[in-house]
């Protein structure tokens, strides 16, 4: 389905996500690789991308999708965030010409992942939300072949387009960034409330498996209130036993004079969380075994003991069941 809305004089509208650019005759979007082309929106990077690595699935973060299975992991130019801060920002604000990078069709990324035995191809670097049709194609072709899909993105989204991207993805990452409009209007040139509208609706009506991540910076979304908000809306609107991931930050792009995140502030922000009762939450970046492990939600025994990626102790059948208890650990396993 083609997600735009033709005005008059070549004049047309993307609908992809809530900015809704139009475009006149060879304009770019925000994004800077979805352009209209004579009247039409076209992904100007289809098939080009900033390079491809197998990564463990917990890189993404994923640590209840199949834990310790490999991920081959791509992604392209652009993103239709701002961020002030972004960790990839020589991609995603890279607005050279794609054909300078590399050329990779679906089907040479379904070789290369049965190839290296990849459980899955996911869709990461920059948002896939902007490469609609080169990431859809791609994963429609992973499903024929029996590998799953995992999109890393911020769900700066429309419904529409929303409905028909996660019903392609077996897994999100999705990027809550903060619990306040104050600071998407200033630091990522956005809203909040579609990616709230775009968590809710990917948790409970698709069967999309999900994580949240929230990096966080000191000083601009590290209260004790703005944690606890979040943490409370994710408990009233999605329930108990989503993954919520605390990471850290580190100075990059126009942030490149705060300091980085201090262990402390993450362990805050993880003991906030399970005092409100998320029964999932990790920190990353900077982390330790408690806060990297996977507790049971019942008998509280460590389930998944981590340190960070590494794997120290795993102590799940192979449906996913607690072995001190039987109860069954939320994921795919």
């Amino acid at each position: 389905m083609i997600y735009q809305k033709i005005l008059t004089n070549l004049k047309t509208q993307c609908l992809i996500c809530p900015r809704k650019c139009v475009l006149d005759n060879g304009q770019r979007g925000f994004c800077h690789v979805r352009k209209n082309k004579n009247g039409n929106i076209i992904l100007d990077t289809y098939g080009y991308n900033t390079g491809l690595a197998i990564d463990p699935i917990e890189k993404k973060p994923l640590y209840q999708f199949y834990p310790t299975t490999g991920v081959l992991s791509f992604g392209t130019l652009g993103c239709n965030m701002g961020c002030q801060f972004c960790q990839n920002w020589e991609t995603t604000k890279n607005k050279s010409d794609p054909k300078n990078f590399n050329q990779t069709s679906p089907e040479q990324i379904v070789s290369l992942a049965l190839q290296h035995n990849c459980k899955s191809v996911a869709f990461t670097y920059n948002d896939p939300i902007i490469f609609f049709e080169y990431a859809i194609d791609t994963a429609k072709l992973c499903r024929q072949f029996g590998i799953k899909t995992v999109a890393v993105t911020s769900g700066f989204i429309n419904p529409d387009p929303a409905m028909e991207f996660f019903s392609y993805m077996d897994a999100a990452n999705i990027d809550l960034k903060a619990f306040s409009q104050d600071f998407y209007g200033k630091n990522c040139l956005a809203k909040l409330q579609p990616v709230l509208d775009t968590i809710k609706y990917v948790c409970n009506y698709t069967n999309c498996y999900v994580e949240l991540t929230t990096m966080l910076i000191e000083g601009e979304n590290d209260s004790d209130e703005e944690i606890k908000a979040e943490c409370q809306w994710i408990l009233d609107n999605v329930g108990p036993n989503i993954p919520l991931h605390f990471s850290s930050f580190t100075p990059r792009y126009k942030f490149d004079n705060r300091k980085p995140t201090e262990f402390s502030t993450l362990l805050k922000a993880y003991k906030i969380a399970k005092e409100i009762g998320l029964n999932y939450v990790y920190t990353g970046n900077l982390t330790n075994t408690e806060t990297s492990t996977t507790y049971c939600k019942n008998c509280h025994n460590g389930i998944i003991i981590r340190n960070g990626y590494q794997l120290l102790q795993y102590n799940l059948d192979n449906q996913g069941h607690c072995k001190f208890c039987g109860t069954q650990c939320d994921g795919r396993f």
